[in-house]
């Protein structure tokens, strides 16, 4: 791998990471008020996320947990789940 290839999956990595973290604290402290698939799929592709992030597959966590923030994103657009004040400035609720 060159140089430029190694930084770019570092960056890639630390992406992940820092999404992957931000959501753990979402779905800490996340309330449904009503149970859908589409929370079922935000958990399914948040796990996901984890699992390719230990695998070292950085871009696939990177994409499975935007698919997480954008489900999430969506149920607190249709008042389907609850979030604390703190964390709405992560959503465009």
């Amino acid at each position: 791998m060159g140089r430029r290839t190694v930084g770019v999956c570092m960056s890639v990595r630390k992406m992940a990471l820092r999404e992957i973290e931000r959501m753990e604290r979402v779905f800490s402290q996340i309330e449904v008020i009503a149970d859908t698939d589409v929370f079922s799929l935000a958990e399914s592709y948040f796990s996901d996320s984890k699992f390719f992030f230990e695998r070292g597959e950085y871009l696939n966590a990177f994409e499975a947990v935007v698919i997480a923030w954008a489900y999430i994103d969506s149920l607190l657009h249709f008042s389907k789940v609850k979030i604390p004040d703190e964390l709405k400035d992560l959503f465009t609720v």
